[in-house]
């Protein structure tokens, strides 16, 4: 007869608590090895955020370097633009009293009646004018060098505008002011004379930078130069070649000479024009500041040679 499974359980007692006992060792190990695991998991995550909180610190430092180093490097180039541009300032400056320097002074003083030119005083350079433009063809005429493609370009412009433009007189020397003057003295006496001609080394006309107007109709009649069309032109247009009219109504030194005409350059021509001045109601040091740009610049077109 078979056994009972009770009675087979108990017959095996010893059996079945040795497999119970070895299960559950199994179970321990396995939990044990899975607790461990846990930790040593735990133990790692742990470790990566320490790294990674490091990391991040080394990064948060290397930002922080990072941004002053290119705050001082932005320091250091404005350090370095700011010292061009003084460096650039110096050397502009240094630009302009060379070409002070290197500009007669004489050119821009305000000689009616208030400084005075020396007998031995001539422009460094002379050139004579084209004698298609002289009233008279057969008395040559004389100009500063330089100033010449400024005249002459103002005289072309006249003409392309249909203006007949026509120079009576031009650089004058010191003896030639002296013998002009005499005889303007013996012809109307000296009080009249004094109205309308300067005494020698108080003329313009010595700088070699100033000219007398007229036309073909007038030729040496040019007193009524101021009804011109001749006239109304250089109004509008001679500042933009340098030249501005000395003597305007109403002046303190000479009778109103709107034929006489005076080089002053391109910037203090446009100045005075711009702002409706006298170049004689100006302080002598004001007009001293044009004098470093005092040949700058050119004329519209091209520029004209004898």
């Amino acid at each position: 007869m078979k056994e009972s499974f009770q009675q087979f359980i108990t017959k095996n007692k010893t059996r079945t608590l040795i497999l119970s006992g070895l299960v559950l060792l199994s179970l321990v190990y396995g939990l044990g090895q899975t607790i461990y695991q846990n930790l040593s998991l735990k133990k790692q995550v742990k470790t990566s955020e320490q790294t990674l909180q490091k990391v991040e610190q080394e990064l948060a430092d290397f930002k922080t370097d990072k941004e002053r180093l290119l705050s001082a490097l932005n320091k250091v180039q404005v350090q370095n633009n700011s010292v061009t541009q003084e460096l650039n300032e110096m050397v502009g400056i240094v630009e302009i009293f060379q070409r002070i320097a290197q500009t007669d002074p004489q050119l821009l003083q305000k000689y009616s009646k208030i400084y005075f030119l020396n007998e031995n005083y001539k422009p460094s350079a002379l050139t004579v004018i084209d004698t298609k433009y002289l009233v008279t063809k057969d008395k040559p005429l004389e100009i500063h060098d330089r100033i010449w493609p400024f005249l002459a370009n103002l005289l072309r412009e006249a003409e392309e505008a249909q203006v007949p433009l026509r120079i009576i007189s031009a650089y004058r020397s010191f003896d030639k002011q002296t013998t002009l003057k005499t005889t303007y003295r013996v012809t109307y006496g000296a009080g009249t004379a004094n109205k309308f001609s300067a005494d020698q080394g108080y003329s313009e006309h010595q700088l070699g930078t100033t000219v007398d107007f007229s036309t073909p109709t007038l030729g040496t009649n040019f007193d009524r130069f101021a009804k011109s069309e001749a006239y109304t032109w250089l109004l509008a247009n001679a500042y933009r070649h340098g030249f501005i009219l000395s003597y305007p109504k109403n002046n303190a030194y000479y009778v109103y000479e709107p034929w006489h005409w005076r080089f002053v350059g391109l910037d203090l021509a446009k100045q005075l024009h711009d702002e409706q001045k006298n170049f004689y109601d100006l302080d002598q040091r004001a007009i001293n500041v044009y004098l470093a740009t005092f040949f700058n610049g050119t004329t519209s077109g091209p520029i004209l040679t004898n």
